[in-house]
């Protein structure tokens, strides 16, 4: 509630943590474009991994 000048205003505050319900209800999954997903930097395999102890321990 807002005091203003002896008048008491019954106003919710907009809360960027709370999605707005009617965009979520409206929302169309059909309009999403389809994507590859692709990790940036993946792991070494086991293979990889063991090829590298070798020739970190052979001279």
């Amino acid at each position: 509630m807002l005091h203003h000048r002896n008048r008491i205003f019954n106003q919710q505050p907009a809360m960027a943590d709370k999605p707005n319900l009617l965009e979520i209800e409206s929302f169309d999954r059909t309009k999403l474009k389809k994507t590859e997903t692709r990790e940036k930097n993946p792991l070494p395999t086991k293979e990889a991994i063991e090829q590298e102890r070798k020739r970190e321990s052979s001279p």
